[in-house]
C-alpha cells in the first residue's frame, strides 16, 4: 500500500526529510530540513556545503509537504524544494505557519543571499503554498483524491517548540476500513515537564512509527535539579564576574530559558529579606533580533502554553518579559556589547544563536570571552558532530581550543552541559510514547540520532515490543 524512503536524519540528527509513496506512485514529504555539522557521509548523506542544501531526489511525484515544526534542521531545504519545482500544499499547524516564513527569511539572509527580491520571492511562494491546520483535525491530503490509497492526516501536540506536532497519516479507503493503515511520524518529541508547553500524549494506535532518537541512549536531569544547577551558575557568575554564554536556538530553547530565569529571580526575591544580588546586578541579554521576534510570538500565542505557564500569567507575572531582560537589535549594538563585556567582566547572561555555535552572533561572544577564565559556557541543547559547539563541549573541560571563523581560540572558560533543558524527549519518554499506545506499532523505523543513541533505543524497544520489527532507517537509494 505504501513504502518509505528517508532523505535525511538517518546518519545523524539533522536534515530530516522522509517520503511516503503509495502504490499508485503519488508521494508526500514529511519535513525538508537542512544538514548541519559533519553529519556522517559514509552512508551517502551530503559531504559538502552545496550537497547539504540540494534536493537529491525527483519531486515530480511529490503532492504535498507536511511540516512537523520550524527548526532549521526540519525546514531549511524548503527553498531548494520550491526551486526544484515543488508547487503543492505545505501543511503545518497554525502556529508553525506563522513562524515558518520568518525562519526561512532569516536562513536565506544568513546563509544564501541578502538580495531582497530573491528573499521576497521565496518567502512569497512559501506563503502562497502554506495551509495552516488546527491540532487534532483530520484533513484530506491534496493530490491523493483519485489514488487507490487516499491519505488523511492530522497534527498532534508534540511539546517540542511552539506549534510543533507529530503527524498521523491514515492511508486507504473508507470502504476498506480493515485495510487502512496508520503511519505516524514523531518529528521531534518534547520532554514532559519542560517549561511552557504541554507534553505530548501517545496516539491511540499505529501500524508504522518513524521515531526520533536524539536522546535515545540517556535520561535527562529532573527539572528541579536543572533549575538548581542553572541558579548555581548564576550565583557563580556574580561571585567571579564574567559572563554566562548560552548558545540557544532562537525558537524554543530561548523562550524556555527565559521562563526558567524569570522563575529563579521570582523565587529568590520572594525568599530574601532584602533584594537579591541576582535581581540587582545580573542582566539577561537576548542578542538575536529573530529570538526577540519569536519571543513576542510566544507571548502572543500564550493560549498554546501549558496550564502552569498560563497560571503565572493569570497571577500577573510576565514569564517572557521581566525587568532584567535586555534585547540587542542592531549589529553595531551587538559589537559594542561584546566589547563591553570583554573589557569590564560585568556579570551578565547572554543568550544568542546559533544553538550549535555554527554561526550567528554567539560566535563573536565566544571568540572574545572563551579565553577568559571568568566566563561560563552553558550548553542546554544537543550539539551535532562536527559543529563548534560539540568541539567546545568536548575540549573545554580539557582546556583545549576550538576553531571559530578560521581562528584558533583557546578555551579557558568553564564549560557545562545542562541536559535537563533539552527540548527533546529522553529514552524513557520515547519508550513511554510507544508503550502507552492502545495498539502499538509492529513496524518501527528509528531516525534522527547518533549511532549509539539509535542502537540503545532499538534495544529497549525490542525488549518492550518483542513482536515488533524495529529497524534503524537507512538513507534512500
Amino acid at each position: 500500500m505504501y513504502h518509505l524512503q528517508h532523505h535525511g536524519a538517518v546518519s545523524g540528527v539533522t536534515g530530516s526529510c522522509h517520503r511516503l509513496t503509495v502504490d499508485s506512485g503519488e508521494s508526500l514529504l514529511v519535513d525538508c530540513g537542512l544538514f548541519q555539522g559533519a553529519e556522517a557521509t559514509a552512508s551517502g548523506e551530503p559531504d559538502n556545503e552545496q550537497d547539504r542544501t540540494r534536493i537529491g531526489f525527483e519531486v515530480g511525484s511529490v503532492r504535498a509537504l507536511l511540516v512537523t515544526h520550524c527548526h532549521i534542521d526540519h525546514v531549511g531545504r524548503i527553498p531548494y524544494l520550491l526551486a526544484a519545482g515543488f508547487d503543492g500544499p505545505i501543511y503545518a499547524t497554525s502556529a508553525t505557519g506563522e513562524l515558518l516564513p520568518m525562519v526561512i527569511e532569516d536562513a536565506l539572509k544568513v546563509g544564501v543571499t541578502r538580495n531582497r527580491s530573491i528573499i521576497d520571492g521565496v518567502v512569497g511562494a512559501l506563503a502562497s503554498q502554506l495551509v495552516p491546520m488546527d491540532y487534532d483535525h483530520w484533513f484530506d491530503v491534496a493530490g491523493f483524491e483519485q489514488s487507490s490509497a487516499p491519505v488523511k492526516a492530522r497534527f498532534r501536540v508534540a511539546g517540542h517548540i511552539l506549534g510543533s506536532a507529530y503527524i498521523e497519516l491514515d492511508i486507504g479507503t473508507e470502504s476498506l476500513a480493515c485495510d487502512r493503515k496508520r503511519v505516524i511520524f514523531s518529528g521531534d518529541l518534547g520532554a514532559p515537564y519542560s517549561p511552557l508547553l504541554p507534553a505530548p500524549r501517545a496516539p491511540y494506535r499505529a501500524d508504522t512509527l518513524i521515531i526520533e532518537s536524539t536522546y535515545g541512549d540517556r535520561l535527562h536531569e529532573s527539572r528541579r535539579l536543572r533549575r538548581q544547577r542553572l541558579q548555581g551558575a548564576l550565583e557563580h557568575c556574580l561571585q567571579d564576574g564574567g559572563s554566562i554564554l548560552i548558545p540557544a536556538f532562537s525558537i524554543g530553547r530561548t523562550q524556555e530559558l527565559l521562563y526558567e530565569l524569570e522563575d529563579i529571580f521570582y523565587r529568590v526575591n520572594r525568599s530574601a529579606a532584602e533584594p537579591s544580588l541576582l535581581h540587582e546586578y545580573l542582566d539577561v541579554i537576548i542578542d538575536s533580533p529573530l529570538a526577540a521576534e519569536f519571543t513576542r510570538q510566544y507571548r502572543r500565542l500564550s493560549r498554546l502554553w501549558d496550564a502552569e505557564a498560563r497560571g503565572r500569567l493569570a497571577r500577573g507575572r510576565h514569564p517572557l518579559s521581566f525587568e532584567q531582560l535586555l534585547t540587542i537589535n542592531s549589529h553595531e549594538e551587538h559589537l559594542q556589547t561584546v566589547d563591553y563585556l570583554r573589557r569590564t567582566g560585568r556579570p551578565a547572561i547572554v543568550i544568542a544563536a546559533s544553538g550549535m555555535c555554527a554561526g550567528g552572533r554567539i560566535v563573536n561572544y565566544l571568540k572574545a570571552l572563551l579565553p577568559d577564565k571568568r566566563t561560563d559556557v552553558l550548553f542546554v541543547g544537543y550539539q551535532a558532530k562536527g559543529t563548534p559547539g560539540r568541539d567546545i563541549q568536548y575540549w573545554g573541560p580539557k582546556r583545549g581550543y576550538v576553531v571559530l571563523d578560521g581562528e584558533r581560540v583557546t578555551i579557558r572558560a568553564n564549560v557545562q552541559t545542562l541536559s535537563g533543558y533539552s527540548a527533546h524527549a529522553d529514552q524513557q519518554d520515547l519508550i513511554n510514547f510507544v508503550r502507552r499506545m492502545r495498539y502499538p506499532p509492529l513496524d518501527i523505523r528509528i531516525v534522527h540520532g547518533d549511532s549509539a543513541a539509535k542502537q540503545a533505543l532499538k534495544s529497549r524497544l525490542q525488549t518492550v515490543l518483542p513482536d515488533a520489527r524495529v529497524v534503524i532507517a537507512a538513507v534512500a537509494e
